[in-house]
């Protein structure tokens, strides 16, 4: 039986002792016994948007010794949120078959080409009943593990750990294409990478076009009002009639195609620092929106999202050279010739500069953003009353952020200066 989204005012009541012990048997073993469990809240408003992320806190035994653990827990949020209720089910399908049937062959191409697994948090236990969608991880928190802060962006030592881990995923999609799959897609074999927002159904590729559209909008208003920038303005303009295809570029590739992160920004990554508070250890997040993709739409996303000009311009080419290595060195371990220049890489990135453009305009605002301004609370509203708050809060931000002109206009100077914007 279904549960419709009015049927759930509080979506932590879908937490069940069935559900717990569930998880807790595949983490510690069939002998493990649950003696108690409650909820915790542990994040705030910002972290997360598409999901309600909790955690239970568990009492067991196990070995007659009285043991303790958590687990992080993404539920469904079940926003009373128009159209956006329908990609609720298909993101947590991807996101939960991803771990069950993906990444298990992913991590056994990368072992065999003697690389360490891909560094996700463990899921536990999976539910995609339809109402009941939820996903049971480790908590990384106990790892030593933290967010980055979102209004701060990435530094080199940063982001050069997350352009790694991107590079041997892409990588690891390769080795298992090739060598497992004998050359048919992984969108063929793992039907739920080939959904994606423009499709899963007609009613959430209208709404997610149009907040598209309404996010170049937003840009044109706050290029026009900081003057100076008319080529830039029209040009963004001009995208607005093709929000569809540049959204599709990502998806239309040969060589690239890669299984994607396909959400990877500043709240999707943690990192673990050494004793001096320097990023040793990066753990990637929310794979709700992994699909078969161009390895470039997922470099663009984050570099254009989660990294200032003043570190991606003048280390472009450092952090593509870094991807093209680390992606070469996990091919030479599975005996597999390299398939890509890093001057091919370099014009594929520039190729797909327009998606990562499209995403900066939705994510940069929400970024700089305060806590309690944070835009997507998506309940009880409508397109219309969260993107007019949405463009409120992108204004505001340029009058009063100082960190938001300079993150904003750093992507145009750059694309003009490379002959994207002409």
């Amino acid at each position: 039986m279904s549960i419709s989204a009015t049927a759930v005012t509080d979506p932590k009541s879908l937490i069940t002792e069935e559900y717990v012990k569930k998880a807790l048997i595949a983490d510690k073993g069939i002998q493990a016994v649950l003696k108690c469990w409650k909820v915790a809240d542990f994040t705030k408003r910002g972290d997360n948007y598409a999901s309600e992320v909790t955690s239970v806190e568990v009492t067991y035994s196990l070995n007659d010794k009285e043991e303790f653990v958590t687990y992080v827990v993404k539920l469904n949020p079940h926003r009373n949120f128009g159209e956006f209720q329908e990609a609720e089910p298909f993101l947590f399908e991807k996101e939960g078959k991803f771990y069950k049937e993906l990444m298990p062959v992913l991590n056994e191409s990368l072992m065999s080409a003697g690389q360490k697994p891909l560094r996700y948090a463990k899921c536990f236990f999976v539910s995609l009943e339809e109402g009941k969608e939820q996903l049971y991880f480790e908590d990384l928190r106990a790892r030593g593990f933290k967010m980055f802060d979102r209004r701060k962006g990435m530094d080199e030592c940063h982001i050069a750990l997350v352009i790694s881990e991107l590079a041997r995923l892409h990588a690891a999609s390769y080795l298992l294409t090739k060598k497992v799959l004998k050359g048919e897609s992984a969108g063929a074999r793992y039907e739920f990478l080939s959904k994606d927002l423009l499709d899963f159904t007609p009613n959430t590729k209208e709404l997610f076009v149009s907040w598209m559209e309404r996010c170049v909008d937003t840009g044109v208003i706050m290029l026009d009002k900081i003057g100076g920038y008319e080529t830039a303005s029209a040009w963004l303009k001009s995208l607005r009639s093709e929000i569809e295809n540049i959204l599709s570029l990502g998806i239309q590739s040969t060589r690239f195609s890669s299984i994607c992160h396909g959400d990877i920004w500043n709240n999707n990554v943690l990192f673990r620092y050494n004793t001096e508070g320097r990023p040793v250890e990066v753990m990637l997040l929310d794979l709700q929106m992994c699909r078969e993709a161009s390895a470039a739409s997922d470099l663009n996303y984050v570099l254009c999202t989660s990294v200032n000009g003043d570190v991606r311009k003048p280390k472009l080419r450092h952090f593509l050279s870094l991807y093209h290595s680390t992606y070469k060195e996990v091919l030479e371990g599975g005996d597999m010739p390299m398939h890509f220049t890093l001057e091919e890489l370099v014009e594929e990135y520039r190729d797909k500069n327009k998606y990562g453009l499209i995403f900066a305009l939705v994510i940069i605002p929400i970024i700089l953003a305060e806590t309690e301004e944070v835009v997507p609370e998506m309940s009880d509203t409508d397109i219309d009353t969260l993107m007019n708050d949405f463009k409120a809060i992108a204004l505001e931000k340029l009058k009063t952020n100082p960190l938001c002109k300079p993150r904003f206009l750093s992507i145009f100077d750059e694309f003009m200066e490379t002959g994207v914007i002409a």
